[in-house]
């Protein structure tokens, strides 16, 4: 889809957008509701004390248990452009990344919010992934392998570096209900920078 120029985008007050996904052996992201679980948790972990807004594709927003929300410091979008209101329990509807650059870019909400969450799915990732906002992937790797039939996209390893360190990010391999996982941070390196 067509996204604003660089020029248009930069009229707007440039806010850092995250990823957040977890995902198994496969890169896989759906099927299996403890990847939910486990990104949830951490996403409520790492959403700082100032107001967020999180991206959430269609499916992924109904994919969710009600229980899930509210969350603590967040503004949900719901990414779609087959919805015509604004679903249950989300704050706005964008029909694409420029609404989403419109929306937290400008005031009011420009001077609410600190980060832009973006929440999966797949196609929604894709689209983050190549927008000139986007600065940090957490991922959360489940180590093992399950069914899933949806993937996070490959992304350009030399272009995203893994952090050996990350604030406020557990390092090395964490458990929980018996199956092992990383928590890693994938930072977008402009230009000449290392």
């Amino acid at each position: 889809s067509s996204q604003m120029s660089g020029e248009e985008i930069s009229h707007y007050f440039m806010k850092p957008m995250s990823l957040m996904v977890a995902a198994c052996n496969n890169m896989g992201i759906r099927k299996h509701l403890w990847l939910t679980k486990i990104g949830v948790k951490y996403l409520i972990h790492s959403i700082s004390g100032k107001m967020n807004l999180l991206l959430w594709g269609r499916v992924t927003w109904y994919a969710h248990p009600e229980s899930t929300f509210p969350l603590p410091n967040a503004l949900h979008a719901v990414l779609s452009n087959t919805l015509t209101t604004v679903p249950d329990h989300a704050h706005f509807l964008c029909k694409d990344f420029d609404d989403v650059v419109r929306l937290a870019g400008e005031p009011p909400l420009a001077d609410l919010i600190e980060t832009i969450w973006v929440i999966g799915g797949a196609v929604v990732y894709k689209e983050a992934l190549s927008h000139p906002w986007c600065d940090l992937i957490y991922l959360t790797h489940i180590m093992a392998n399950f069914d899933c039939d949806v993937f996070f996209p490959d992304f350009d390893r030399e272009q995203f570096i893994l952090q050996e360190s990350f604030p406020g990010v557990p390092s090395g391999v964490q458990e929980e209900n018996g199956i092992k996982y990383k928590c890693q941070v994938f930072k977008k390196m402009i230009g000449d920078a290392v």
